[in-house]
């Protein structure tokens, strides 16, 4: 029911103007393989199991992906490798996510983004990130009580999961280790921070990131939970 009120407070959201006019725009101009598509145009929320012990954290929607379809991760280059691994380590259905009435169903795991609407060049403002923070927090909170394993998806999203715990009092090591692909940390209440480089075409195409490294990040989390 938490995860519920988010996300209806999630979609109506107009905190942030540049970030409204470009999701819009973007909706109203569309991309020329799109143009036949409806647009979401609007924040998007988070999507999965909402008994999740998994919580997977990206960025932000990309422009003619999530802001098109209106689920996180759909009908992107990035959701293809993220839903293909989810679903070779047992977390999804499926292993394609193309639009939000394709049958795709997580079990286990829930995936949202630090940053709910589709920024310009996918970098949102540090002022545009704060602004969403609230609803990062709000979705630890109601996912506590069984999360077990947090997947970040690249640098901004380890980031925001470490200034969420800290918001939320979750006790850290202290240093708290920078961002690294594959990178784990044990927190000392005993759930378990994995680092992933994003799966964004710019890494996935330069071989930055390939299937094996994805695998072995949600290998991990299986295991971890299968434990």
């Amino acid at each position: 029911m938490d995860l519920e009120i988010i996300k209806r407070e999630v979609v109506t959201c107009r905190r942030c103007p540049r970030l409204v006019e470009w999701r819009e725009r973007v909706a109203v101009e569309k991309r020329r393989a799109f143009r036949d598509w409806d647009y979401w145009g609007r924040p998007v929320p988070g999507f999965g199991d909402p008994s999740a012990r998994l919580l997977i954290v990206g960025l932000a929607p990309a422009a003619h992906g999530a802001n098109r379809t209106g689920r996180m991760f759909t009908g992107d280059r990035s959701g293809d490798w993220l839903y293909a691994a989810l679903y070779r380590a047992g977390f999804a259905n499926q292993p394609t996510s193309t639009h939000i009435d394709d049958g795709l169903q997580l079990s286990d795991a829930y995936v949202t983004a630090a940053v709910k609407c589709a920024p310009p060049a996918n970098k949102p403002t540090p002022e545009e990130r704060d602004a969403c923070h609230p609803f990062l927090i709000r979705e630890f909170e109601a996912l506590l009580p069984r999360l077990r394993v947090i997947v970040s998806l690249g640098r901004f999203g380890w980031d925001q999961v470490i200034r969420t715990l800290k918001a939320l009092d979750i006790e850290l090591p202290a240093p708290v280790p920078p961002f690294g692909h594959a990178r784990q940390v044990r927190l000392p209440g005993g759930m378990l921070l994995i680092g992933c480089f994003h799966p964004s075409q710019q890494n996935t195409f330069t071989g930055k990131l390939t299937e094996p490294m994805i695998d072995e990040v949600f290998g991990a989390a299986r295991r971890e939970l299968d434990r």
